[in-house]
């Protein structure tokens, strides 16, 4: 079974990731596929201004220097590719036809996305005749959208989870394969916590692919009508998520 990644270049949380599941499967990976860490086409600028003005220049200042950090180290999912002798490309738009020819040319059975930001089209989601995986870091259909791990420590929950699902035309709505549910620790930090539901979704998903090897993954279609979805956090949001104790870094 071939398979091909769409990611985001993260050098913080994804290179470790990548260093789990590629440490095992490698040997399926035609390629990984990195889009732009950035929603709905905004810039760069207005990123790191929509991030100050949710977060504050504190954290802000955190962030850039933990990213500074990984950069200084060489630590990026391109290094642990490379290391694995698996092609790496960043990818404007994964939905360009250009991009979509290229795909097909490899012919993957499967395509997994793991924090691609950007939403797939019709033409994308058909083309990999296994379909196109897609982990989210919450117990779906509970928290879809955007920034699930914080939105869970600000609304208080005493469970997380990670879900791998079928990506279909809505956002985090396909048939369920997958899940795992994990207890949040009241001491942890998001950093922390984003770290370690990553760690479970490289396990988790490491079991998908052997299940869909052998034909003997699952399909469960979610009720939306059950579920919540987020988008991103506003001060309000911030500011539960500190009264009750809890720090981003």
């Amino acid at each position: 079974m071939k398979l091909i990644f769409l990611t985001t270049n993260d050098p913080l949380y994804l290179p470790d990731f990548f260093e789990r599941v590629l440490s095992e499967e490698a040997g399926r990976v035609a390629a990984v596929y990195a889009a732009p860490p950035l929603y709905k086409n905004e810039s760069a600028v207005a990123a790191a201004l929509k991030y100050l003005r949710t977060f504050g220049l504190a954290d802000t200042a955190r962030l850039s220097a933990r990213i500074l950090r990984s950069k200084l180290q060489g630590r990026s999912i391109a290094s642990v590719c490379r290391s694995r002798g698996i092609p790496y490309r960043e990818v404007a738009d994964v939905n360009a036809p250009s991009f979509l020819r290229e795909l097909e040319q490899q012919g993957p059975d499967a395509l997994v996305s793991v924090s691609c930001p950007q939403i797939f089209k019709e033409r994308l989601i058909a083309l990999p005749p296994r379909g196109i995986l897609n982990i989210h870091g919450a117990i779906l259909p509970q928290y879809r959208g955007v920034m699930p791990s914080f939105w869970m420590m600000a609304n208080g929950e005493k469970q997380a989870g990670v879900s791998i699902y079928f990506v279909n035309r809505r956002i985090d709505a396909g048939d369920l394969c997958a899940r795992k549910i994990f207890d949040i620790d009241p001491r942890e930090t998001l950093d922390h916590f984003l770290r370690r539901s990553k760690a479970i979704a490289a396990d988790l998903l490491l079991r998908v692919i052997r299940l869909m090897e052998c034909g003997e993954v699952s399909r469960l279609p979610l009720n939306l009508a059950e579920g919540s979805y987020y988008s991103w956090p506003d001060a309000e949001a911030v500011r539960r998520f500190r009264a009750l104790g809890r720090r981003l870094w």
